[in-house]
């Protein structure tokens, strides 16, 4: 599969790795794939990105993705449907915070070293990479560009699809900025 990804597409792989290593995550995940995104210039996907806004509100993004963490990674409707049963998520992370410090729910242990030196991928971000080359082939693209990786994430549902959504960001949007609407619908059944 990676034979098929542009110069582009493994520059922003490489950037994900690089996000993970810098705040010592134990793998890459799609939080890593989207910020690596929102870093690259000059690209398809960069001018989607910056069309829908989400370039000037890159911190805004980031507080999202860093309240998901604190929460275990549960998503909105995650939070909801546990709060029609009468759990309170705030409540729960305040107290696992109170006994065993901030950010406990997060996951990242990062004091644990590989000893190869490389991070694996999470399941969520091999996920990604798989619809990816999906929306590729949906399109009859012979590669894998930036815009394939983007258009996963607003795919797969998650934490990162929910932040990219709260921002203007779905499939249907990112697609209309990519492509115009010309392009619309064409890998949708993917």
């Amino acid at each position: 599969m990676f034979e098929r990804f542009t110069q582009g597409a493994r520059a922003a792989v490489t950037g994900a790795v690089t996000h993970a290593e810098r705040i010592g995550a134990d793998s890459v995940t799609e939080e890593h794939l989207l910020l690596s995104l929102l870093d690259r210039t000059g690209s398809r996907s960069s001018f989607a990105l910056a069309a829908l806004g989400l370039v000037d509100h890159r911190g805004s993004v980031e507080a999202q993705l860093a309240e998901a963490r604190r929460r275990g990674g549960l998503t909105k409707a995650d939070t909801e449907a546990l709060a029609g049963i009468g759990i309170d998520v705030t409540e729960i992370v305040a107290r696992v915070e109170g006994a065993h410090g901030a950010g406990a729910l997060a996951g990242d242990r990062g004091n644990r070293r590989w000893w190869s030196g490389h991070r694996p991928f999470a399941a969520g971000a091999k996920g990604i990479l798989v619809k990816s080359l999906r929306i590729a082939l949906g399109r009859g693209d012979r590669f894998i560009g930036e815009e394939h990786l983007l258009l996963a994430l607003t795919a797969c549902s998650g934490v990162v699809a929910d932040v990219l959504a709260d921002h203007g960001a779905t499939y249907t949007t990112v697609e209309r900025a990519l492509y115009g609407d010309e392009g619309r619908g064409q890998a949708e059944a993917v």
